[in-house]
Order: structure tokens, then C-alpha cells, then sequence
């Protein structure tokens, strides 16, 4: 098995929701029906699992199921192995996977709207579409989305080819798809108003793509933000597994927080993210305040020259001569709360595929960050195993306080 790199930068999400009062009028004075019982509370949880992937490669990845329709048809398809990734924003397929021919959003002079979605390693080119779709009992209708790949926008424009090689294969991805359920709404708050004109996020593409501003109603927003009820947040839920690792697990994907029984807050810590969903931690005598918890990521990235680095086969990873307890590490929310004294282990990531070459879960795998990214410590999947971690949207209430935050 080959080490797939995934590392992401956060993007700035800084579009506030509009807060929403709600008021009642008083008693007529005269006696009325009782209303109607409340409907049965939808189906709120999603299986997920860890294991290789579509690819048959991928380690300390995250998947899930969702069914996409064409909007208002039951012309409608099953995709599994979509990654479930709280550092990102938005329901994102590859092209190869997806049978169905799904309508692109276009402007009023007709030109399409296309996506450039870039990582901290290359980038994704795709159309912006719309489906119905559906994840366990959610549904959201006319859902904007990017079918990444899509073959009939093959001209890339520089300015999007240029940040590092072409993610748009399922191999590239070791995923069908990624399903972005971050603590803010959109990936782009304000590319309604900005073009981002030195790294354009959207284009209009008619004869030639240009960067262009979007409407926020035509952006693909994170999923979880339009269900119709349980949409304020959502929780991964993980079984802890050994240090060694283990060749699958499966928990659970829970959408809405203290909005059924399965979803109650209970006595976690809260911390509250930044408009970049960042935090601040403190390790090796460091603040590191653009850090950041990640289930998209598939390793612990962080730095450290003292610990060796693999040199021949899957570099950017650590193979230090001995499995390693790193700590103490803390971490601090933008309310002021910290959590302190935490340790996680690092293996040596040759020696862990050679010994089990089957196994998915590798909790002590880690990496070095890229080149020019400093200020930052990304605790990616494996900080989620053992744990019931919910992710609160932006301007969204739940017994214990108001997104963005993470609480475990």
C-alpha cells in the first residue's frame, strides 16, 4: 500500500448566517383543536467507515453513502466511499463514479459556472451542478454541488492548473467523493463580492473561463446546512482502536446536535473556531495558531526536525526508529478554553505497512507539513478515534453555546 498525502489549508468562511427570531401571537379567546402529534423524528444517522477506499489504498480515511437524484426525478444513484470531511465545505463528486448527467448551474447570459478547488497539495476542476440528495433520512433538495472531472469543461485555466498536480481521478483521491461538513456554510463567504482575482475560486465559462463573482445561493454550501431539520451541526462518532491499528472501523455520522434524543449535548468541551475554523495549540514550546482538527486529513501533521523523516518510499510521512509519545499538547478554542496534557503516538509509517500491510486505521501515523506552512498543527482522523466529536455551524444554537465550534 502507497501512502496517499491528504493535507488541507483552511479556507477562509467568514459569511455570518442571519439570525432568526421567532414570535407568537396571543389566545383568540376561543378554544381550538389540539394540534396534530409531531411527525416521527427523522433518521438522522449515516454509517461510516474506515477502510481502504475505491482505490484500495487509502489509510485513516473516512466514508460514507449518499444517494444523489436528479432534481425532482427519481432518476437517482447511490455513491459509497465519499469521505466525510469536517475541514471542508460542500458535497464534492468525482466524474467517473457519477452515471447520472446532472444540469450545470448557469448565468443569465448562459455561460456555466465552474469550480477551481485547491488543496495544500494540487487542485480540482469541476462543474457546479445541482441533485436532490439524501444521506441516511436527511434530504436537500436542489442542492448545489461540484462534479469534479467533469468532462465537458476540460480547459483549465492557468491561474487554477498552476498550484500543483491534477486531483480529479478517484485514485488521485482515494475517494468517489467528499462531503465537506465543516463549521461554516460556505468554503467562499465572500465570493459574492470578490473574485479572488490572484486565485479565483469561481469561473464563468462560456468560449473561455473567467473568474467570477457567484451568487451565495448558487455556491455549494455545506449539505448539513440545508436538511430540513438537524441542521445545525453534525457529530462523528468512532470506537477508540489500538495503537497498532486496525484493518477497518465503522461508527457513525450523526447529523443535528440537541435536535433528537441520539444527538444530546452532554459535559464535552467546547471550543470555538475562528473565521479559518482554526484553533490554537501549544506543542514543543510553540504556539501554533492556525491549527486546526480535520477528519479529511489522514495523518497528524506537524514539525519537527527531530524526528526522521521516511527518505525512499512514502516521504512527507515520519519513520522515526522507534514509535514515539509526543505531548504535551493543548489546545485552546477562541472562548478561552483549553484542553491541556494531551499526548499521541508516531510510528514509523514504512515499518507499520510492512508489518500490516492490510491495516486502514493507523492512529500513529504522521507527517511533516508543506513547504511555506508554518503556525500550524493538523490533528487529523485519528484524533477522532475514541471519541463522539460534534462540529456546531456558524450562528447555529445548541444547548452548550452557538457555532463555530468543536466539542469531544
Amino acid at each position: 500500500m502507497v501512502l496517499m498525502r491528504a493535507l488541507r489549508i483552511a479556507l477562509g468562511a467568514a459569511l455570518c448566517l442571519a439570525a432568526i427570531s421567532c414570535g407568537g401571537s396571543g389566545g383568540s379567546g376561543t378554544s381550538s383543536p389540539p394540534p396534530p402529534p409531531p411527525p416521527p423524528p427523522t433518521s438522522n444517522v449515516a454509517a461510516v467507515i474506515v477502510d481502504q477506499g475505491p482505490s484500495n489504498q487509502s489509510v485513516n480515511a473516512l466514508f460514507t453513502s449518499v444517494t444523489v437524484c436528479v432534481p425532482g426525478s427519481t432518476s437517482c444513484q447511490t455513491i459509497d466511499r465519499i469521505q466525510v470531511d469536517t475541514g471542508s465545505y460542500g458535497l464534492r463528486l468525482l466524474a467517473p463514479p457519477l452515471t447520472l448527467t446532472l444540469p450545470v448551474e448557469t448565468f443569465a447570459n448562459g455561460n456555466s459556472l465552474v469550480e477551481c478547488t485547491q488543496f495544500a497539495d494540487g487542485f480540482s476542476w469541476g462543474s457546479v451542478v445541482t441533485a436532490d440528495i439524501q444521506i441516511a433520512g436527511e434530504t436537500a433538495k436542489s442542492l448545489p454541488l461540484q462534479v469534479i472531472g467533469d468532462s465537458r469543461f476540460p480547459t483549465i485555466p492557468a491561474v487554477c492548473s498552476g498550484t500543483g498536480i491534477e486531483e480529479d481521478s478517484v485514485k488521485a483521491f482515494g475517494a468517489n467523493g467528499i462531503l465537506g461538513i465543516g463549521p461554516f456554510e460556505f468554503s467562499c463567504g465572500d465570493c459574492d463580492t470578490n473574485t479572488h482575482s490572484s486565485n479565483p475560486v469561481y469561473y464563468a465559462c462560456g468560449t473561455t473561463c473567467v473568474a467570477t463573482l457567484v451568487p451565495t445561493a448558487m455556491q455549494e454550501p455545506n449539505p448539513v446546512t440545508r436538511f430540513a431539520a438537524d441542521n445545525n451541526g453534525s457529530i462523528v462518532d468512532l470506537p477508540s482502536v489500538a495503537s497498532t491499528g486496525a484493518v477497518t472501523l465503522s461508527g457513525s455520522l450523526i447529523f443535528g446536535i440537541d435536535t433528537q434524543s441520539n444527538n444530546k449535548s452532554g459535559t464535552q468541551t467546547v471550543l470555538t473556531v475562528d473565521q479559518n475554523a482554526e484553533l490554537v495549540m501549544t506543542f514543543n514550546g510553540q504556539t501554533l495558531a492556525k491549527s486546526f482538527i480535520d477528519s479529511g486529513s489522514n495523518a497528524i501533521f506537524f514539525a519537527d526536525g527531530n524526528i526522521a523523516p521516511c527518505m525512499t518510499t512514502d516521504t512527507g510521512f515520519y519513520c522515526p526508529g522507534n514509535t514515539l509519545t509526543l505531548g504535551p499538547l493543548s489546545i485552546q478554542g477562541q472562548n478561552g478554553v483549553m484542553v491541556n496534557n494531551l499526548t499521541f503516538g508516531v510510528g514509523n509509517a514504512q515499518t507499520m505497512l510492512q508489518t500490516n500491510p492490510n491495516f486502514n486505521v493507523l492512529p500513529e501515523l504522521a507527517g511533516t507539513l508543506p513547504t511555506g506552512l508554518t503556525g500550524t498543527f493538523d490533528y487529523g482522523l485519528a484524533f477522532f478515534y475514541g471519541k463522539r466529536v460534534a462540529v456546531a455551524v456558524e450562528g447555529k444554537t445548541t444547548s452548550v453555546g452557538t457555532g463555530p465550534y468543536i466539542a469531544f
